[in-house]
């Protein structure tokens, strides 16, 4: 993986983590309000770069490209939805590495049987640990004294329980959109401005009928949560944008399992904002984190 990869994903994971502090701090508002305000608001915010962008250098889209800029929006929100639900019932430091480290996995050995990429050794091991290292972050551990609904043990039908299956579906859809972004940008030449855009307009159009119908909802949303929402809608996609110009010139299998580098913000986030556990077990898995990133990086 090249340097300047290296950095697009270092500097998109912090993002990444902070924008899911911000949908954590949130979620228990309503998970579709909270996300048509978010996409909403990004596609606002964005709308103004897009266009000088289109302006500068016009893109040549075909119809399948076209197909790939609605499909993604399909994808993100199922994404989201099951997101937010996780949030609703987990810990920032359960889900977010469960959501992540699943969707790494996925994605890297799609890269790898589906599209033909063949990472060396070191790549493959940096897989690997990256991905060892997420799961044990996420691996529910005893709980310690005072606990929240969402924290110990994941009895059969706890919260906890359900938490971890909407984390897991949560990485089905990260890696389906990953892949599918991935072939978007690399060969169809969508540019990564446009394809990290085109999911915002097509979530608020779809999410728009559940939103408005709850509108006494979405109004407290927006009242209580403003500087969430638009953190969020700000972050989110600039961390993806930057996600999709590394995917343009680097190989799938190595920019989905070191974007994982966010769950170290992640943990960080979880215990000194939300008071969240594991400490020690989680910085063991950090550290297998770190190594796998070195690994990525020099295969």
């Amino acid at each position: 993986m090249s340097a300047t990869a290296l950095a697009l994903i270092l500097v998109a994971a912090l993002a990444h983590a902070t924008w899911n502090l911000f949908s954590k701090q949130a979620s228990v508002a309503g998970a579709s309000s909270f996300v048509w305000l978010m996409s909403l608001t990004a596609t606002v915010l964005y709308a103004p770069v897009v266009a000088l962008s289109v302006l500068v250098s016009p893109p040549r889209l075909t119809p399948l490209a076209w197909l790939f800029m609605i499909g993604t929006g399909l994808l993100q929100v199922g994404y989201f939805l099951f997101l937010q639900a996780g949030y609703r019932l987990g810990d920032l430091s359960l889900v977010y590495p469960l959501g992540r480290g699943t969707g790494a996995l996925l994605a890297a050995l799609a890269g790898i049987t589906l599209l033909g990429e063949r990472p060396g050794a070191a790549g493959i091991t940096g897989i690997g640990l990256v991905v060892l290292g997420v799961l044990v972050l996420g691996a529910p551990g005893r709980a310690a004294g005072p606990a929240s609904p969402a924290s110990g043990s994941p009895a059969s039908g706890s919260p906890a329980s359900r938490a971890i299956t909407f984390a897991l579906v949560t990485g089905m859809f990260i890696a389906s959109y990953t892949l599918w972004d991935k072939y978007a940008v690399s060969t169809l030449r969508v540019p990564p401005l446009l394809q990290g855009y085109a999911s915002l307009p097509v979530m608020a159009l779809l999410l728009a009928p559940s939103a408005l119908r709850q509108r006494g909802r979405t109004t407290r949303v927006w009242r209580r949560y403003r500087r969430q929402v638009t953190g969020a809608a700000v972050l989110s996609t600039l961390a993806y944008v930057l996600v999709l110009i590394a995917m343009s010139f680097t190989a799938v299998s190595a920019v989905a399992p070191a974007r994982e580098v966010s769950v170290l913000v992640g943990v960080i986030l979880g215990r000194r904002l939300l008071g969240e556990g594991s400490l020690a077990r989680r910085l063991t898995a950090a550290a297998a984190i770190a190594a796998g990133i070195i690994c990525i990086a020099v295969g």
